[in-house]
């Protein structure tokens, strides 16, 4: 007669019920366990850049993100100052970058500027752009005076994911909402997946401006960024996603991928080129 032994089966700490199983259905029940919790490295193993395989190329996708918090009692003077300088920039065809978006945080954290910027041509153009301002007596002396109204400030340089929108001009008024996904570390690849075919349930508006992952900076950190009419009109879209076949299973998938999540509503400042 074949030995058999007792298999416990445990479900969330509890004690489900204990079964006695033959040599045969030890092996049965061994492959399958090992199936659930256990996978073949080399089969899942990818050989390709996860942002080869979700961006735009780099020429034409590299955005960088900056987050200044700015002394309550200077918000106005940094984005008068901010405005001037970015209109000057835009109109100097020596710096091959350009502001895709300027705003203040309305709903988040507050006396916050955000400024999404756009460098035609990747990490070369980038790095051109960096040393031409590092020679500029006027931008260093904006630079001196802008830090003397800042608390703080942080970057990141940005990947565009290929099936989103790319952000181009829009007029107004509009307010704009920046969520902000912070991802399991290694789901970036699935993310993308499921919000290449989740991103069609909400473009029927025209809300969806872009969408971007983070290549330097604080990593495995996604950002989407919409435009609405007003909080009534973000109300209503977000609510019209849930009656399409489709959205509640990508939303389904893709909350167990985060680790935490921020939602900003955005006003645009007097230049923003996105109103």
């Amino acid at each position: 007669m074949a030995p058999r032994t007792s298999l416990t089966l445990r479900k969330q700490g509890f004690l489900c019920e204990t079964f006695v199983l033959s040599l045969a259905d030890r092996r049965y029940f061994g492959g399958w366990l090992r199936s659930l919790f256990a996978y073949d490295i080399k089969k899942d193993a990818r050989k390709d850049a996860h942002s080869s395989l979700l961006a735009k190329k780099a020429t034409s996708g590299l955005y960088e993100i900056q987050f200044h918090n700015v002394k309550p009692e200077c918000l106005e003077a940094y984005n008068n100052l901010s405005d001037e300088v970015h209109r000057e920039l835009h109109s100097n065809a020596d710096y091959p970058c350009e502001v895709a978006g300027s705003w203040n945080t309305w709903y988040g954290e507050q006396d916050q500027a955000v400024h999404l910027w756009r460098y035609y041509g990747g990490y070369p153009v980038l790095t051109e752009c960096l040393n031409k301002l590092r020679l500029s007596k006027a931008y260093l002396e904006f630079h001196r005076e802008r830090s003397k109204m800042l608390i703080s400030q942080r970057n990141q340089l940005l990947l565009e994911f290929s099936f989103w929108n790319q952000p181009v001009p829009r007029t107004g008024p509009n307010i704009y909402e920046l969520r902000t996904y912070r991802l399991k570390p290694g789901s970036m690849i699935e993310w993308g997946n499921h919000w290449a075919r989740a991103i069609k349930y909400r473009q029927n508006n025209n809300e969806a401006v872009g969408g971007f992952f983070t290549q330097i900076g604080e990593l495995y950190v996604v950002h989407h960024l919409w435009a609405y009419t007003d909080l009534q009109s973000r109300e209503e879209t977000r609510n019209s996603a849930w009656l399409k076949e489709g959205w509640d299973a990508s939303v389904h998938y893709t909350v167990p991928l985060i680790q935490s999540m921020e939602s900003r509503i955005l006003v645009p400042t007097k230049t923003s080129p996105l109103q």
